[in-house]
């Protein structure tokens, strides 16, 4: 299919089957939206004006960049457990108002993973990987920090048992950074490969939700610590992670300041949440989608001065990018990757851990519930119906399986407030692209 949009001062019409992105007048735009995705009135166009147009548009179907044949590859999913989500800690030392995980409890008890269950995890980690040489670890919580200690052991036991078995290990950590002092910021630098770390933007945006236990705004107690880290990181990878609310559909300041503030790799989502005051709605998304552009233009006047950053959302790779396979095959979640609580109950990813009814077994019994491997390893871009007709779905690959399940009732039905939000973000990738390529810098 085709999807004709404006973005900035600029036209395009881009092609999902190929991939293909071209830059066009407005009236080429108008008149592909019109006849091809039945937005707008095909009777503006003269037969003049309609024949230079379809002109143009047979170059492009002759060269397969227009109504490119859409290949309906379905995945094939293997039965190898490439990566765990350990959930280190399910407490934290603040008390974020938005947090899915009901401010680190998971509604459940405050407590910590022993070291023998997280040893346990990284053996069925690497029982069930199958030939898979890389595998993956990410440290959660709540707040993993609070188990530095532990999380050290692990690593140290997960380097040792990966070589007897001839495979690697990549490891992860979310955090607040209330507690990254010099001893963690040296053992990040050492051990992780990612690094995310959580902070809203602006002072008074951030304290407002992310408190301590107190009540206390926990944005002075941060923010030279992660800058500091930041700073000592190097070439090594890490994100620094936001999160908006619908008390800062300003969002694009926030983004900004971060960048202003020397953080070059940004993060920043919508909230999902059902808290009145914070939700994103369905009225907000028009105010969401002008501030998407009003960001778009700042992101790239930073660029074009030589300033640029790297900002998650805008990162669109048409030229090269995953294979279809993955491209259709969706997250993962509940086949390849899994969640471990701390008792060390399995689930398919960390937003449904705590549900019973996603409970898939336990890491001590080292055996997967198949009924619930099946719905998930059976998902896939075209197992969601609504995604059949979105020129984004190649990109998207039909959203997030849990906020479709928590927002829609089904892991295959997409939450239709994150598709338009993905949909705007989408577009100003593709936009940003353009623009780069046109202003490349040496």
């Amino acid at each position: 299919m085709v999807h004709a949009f404006k973005c900035q001062d600029k036209f395009y019409i881009f092609d999902s089957g190929s991939g293909s992105l071209h830059e066009c007048d407005e009236q080429t735009k108008n008149y592909v939206a019109a006849k091809y995705e039945h937005c707008g009135d095909l009777s503006a166009f003269s037969d003049e004006q309609i024949k230079e147009i379809e002109k143009d548009i047979s170059v492009l179907r002759e060269q397969g960049l227009f109504e490119a044949e859409e290949i309906k590859t379905y995945p094939v999913k293997s039965n190898e457990v490439k990566a765990l989500c350990l959930h280190i800690c399910h407490d934290c030392n603040l008390r974020c108002r938005y947090c899915f995980a009901d401010e680190g409890a998971y509604h459940s008890a405050r407590e910590f993973m022993s070291e023998e269950t997280a040893k346990k995890a990284i053996d069925f980690l690497i029982e069930n990987s199958g030939n898979r040489k890389v595998l993956e670890a990410d440290f959660f919580g709540g707040e993993p920090l609070m188990c530095l200690q532990t999380i050290k052991n692990v690593v140290a036991y997960a380097r040792e048992q990966a070589a007897k078995a001839g495979k690697k290990f990549l490891f992860t950590t979310t955090t607040n950074a209330l507690l990254l002092d010099d001893d963690a910021i040296d053992f990040f630098n050492r051990e992780m490969e990612n690094v995310v770390l959580s902070v809203d933007g602006r002072k008074e945006v951030h304290d407002a939700i992310r408190k301590t236990v107190n009540g206390k705004g926990s944005f002075d107690l941060i923010i030279d610590k992660i800058k500091k880290f930041v700073k000592s990181r190097g070439d090594k990878s890490y994100y620094v992670r936001g999160t908006f609310t619908a008390k800062n559909l300003d969002f694009s300041k926030d983004v900004i300041f971060l960048a202003d503030n020397g953080f070059d790799s940004i993060s920043m989502e919508p909230v999902v949440t059902d808290i009145p005051d914070l939700a994103i709605r369905e009225e907000h998304l028009d105010a969401i989608d002008a501030e998407y552009e009003t960001l778009l233009g700042k992101y790239l006047d930073k660029y074009d001065r030589g300033e640029g950053f790297n900002f998650f959302h805008f990162n669109v790779d048409l030229e090269g990018g995953v294979c279809l396979q993955k491209k259709v095959s969706a997250c993962g979640a509940g086949n390849e990757y899994f969640s471990v609580a701390p008792n060390g109950d399995i689930y398919p990813c960390h937003q449904f851990v705590g549900d019973g009814d996603f409970l898939m077994g336990n890491v001590y019994e080292g055996k997967l519930d198949q009924s619930i491997r099946s719905k998930f390893a059976e998902a896939c871009l075209f197992t969601r119906e609504k995604c059949g007709d979105c020129f984004a779905k190649f990109i998207c690959s039909g959203g997030c399986a849990a906020n479709n399940y928590h927002y829609e009732g089904d892991i295959n039905k997409p939450y239709g407030i994150t598709c338009t939000m993905m949909k705007k973000r989408i577009e100003c990738g593709m936009h940003a692209l353009a623009h780069k390529k046109d202003n490349k810098k040496v």
